[in-house]
């Protein structure tokens, strides 16, 4: 299998938890807490683990929190590189309302990077062996780090020979996309907000997703649709990818889950088809466990299995 490295800059522990009610100026008396680690590129290298796969996650760590989240990724036996700051490490808390079934999700900004900080990342992804095949950099950027950090990740990556994918929104995005990547993967909202346009039907989201790839700013576009699936669109590719019906628990790491399904799948010498297919079960099973769990294989594997019969 050709070789992953994942990388984020502002990692998280995630705690999540339930309570009967959410009622505002009373003390909540919430059940036990389960703490796992979380923040994009993490929790794409996760779902990459629970699938089968293997990766190589770069990320920092500083602090009793950095330690922590540390000591997390070693149970999950990921292959982490971690690069040391100052600051802090983030917390995050998902709590989940049973009576509703409502979740509420608190996240926090992450700790203020300082120049020569964010440059050790880049520094080690321009040095790390194996040389990666696949390059994914996803999440929020902290404090102190500049929109462009993305298009200089990409920039390293390519210069090393990977297919870089991206998963971030906003300006960050829109400075990705002057460099030039492999493949994106905003949802709806994010992809109008880059096109700066109120389009609506599915064939303008096709228009506008080809004029993008056809200007080079990337090979693949993924655009998840919620509950309505994927659309995906490259050169030879433009479909909606539909999802199966399934019970809602969780939406934490849903578009993770999915960058990890595809990612893994183009490794393994996949299709782009086969491996959006793949993608969208593992998002879809991501949405089936409480909390921020991710994707379990099992269910992957099944959904995967149901969704090619049908589309055959």
């Amino acid at each position: 299998m050709k070789t992953i490295v994942t990388m984020t800059l502002n990692p998280a522990i995630d705690k999540s938890s339930s309570v009967a009610h959410v009622v505002a100026q009373r003390k909540l008396y919430c059940k036990p807490p389960r703490f796992e680690p979380g923040g994009g590129g993490v929790n794409v290298s996760r779902a990459i683990k629970k699938l089968g796969g293997e990766s190589m996650l770069i990320y920092p760590t500083g602090g009793l929190a950095g330690e922590r989240l540390q000591e997390l990724l070693y149970r999950e036996g990921l292959d982490h590189r971690p690069f040391p700051i100052e600051g802090l490490i983030r917390e995050s808390l998902v709590i989940l309302e049973e009576s509703s079934g409502q979740q509420y999700r608190f996240g926090m900004p992450g700790p203020k990077f300082q120049k020569q900080e964010w440059e050790q990342s880049l520094n080690a992804l321009s040095t790390v062996e194996p040389t990666p095949d696949y390059l994914v950099a996803s999440g929020s950027l902290p404090p102190g780090v500049p929109t462009d950090f993305y298009a200089q990740t990409a920039r390293v990556g390519k210069d090393r020979g990977a297919k870089v994918i991206i998963d971030v929104s906003g300006e960050a995005l829109e400075q990705v996309l002057k460099e030039g990547v492999y493949l994106i993967k905003p949802n709806v909202r994010e992809f109008r907000e880059l096109v700066r346009e109120e389009i609506k039907e599915e064939s303008q989201i096709r228009a506008e997703a080809k004029k993008m790839v056809k200007s080079g700013r990337c090979e693949v576009l993924v655009i998840s649709l919620g509950a309505a699936g994927a659309l995906v669109v490259s050169e030879e590719i433009s479909e909606r990818i539909l999802p199966p019906t399934v019970p809602i628990v969780s939406k934490v790491g849903a578009g993770d889950s999915m960058v990890a399904g595809i990612v893994l799948s183009l490794a393994r010498g996949k299709t782009l088809r086969e491996s959006v297919l793949f993608g969208v079960a593992a998002g879809a099973a991501a949405v089936m466990t409480p909390g921020t769990e991710l994707c379990r294989r099992e269910d992957v594997e099944r959904m995967f299995g149901s969704m090619v019969s049908g589309a055959e």
